[in-house]
């Protein structure tokens, strides 16, 4: 049994935590470089807010947007 935690513990420290550890001693040399991928999700996140404001603009405009004042039957 103790095996069987041995390679669960060799399995995340040497092998699923190694890009973190690369990142972690890639801090020390540039902060940028080591955060890229946070920029990259915060990109992703903003351009996704900016595609769901168009849409909304667009079914508004159109006057397709259901503007019922209750949200549920049990509300009325």
């Amino acid at each position: 049994m103790k095996a069987f935690f041995e390679g669960i513990q060799y399995l995340f420290v040497n092998i699923l935590f190694a890009p973190l550890d690369f990142l972690r001693s890639l801090e020390l040399s540039s902060w940028f470089a080591a955060n890229t991928i946070n920029w990259i999700f915060m990109i992703i996140c903003a351009s996704a807010m900016v595609y769901w404001i168009k849409q909304l603009k667009i079914f508004e405009d159109a006057g397709t947007e259901k503007q019922d004042t209750t949200a549920h039957s049990f509300l009325k």
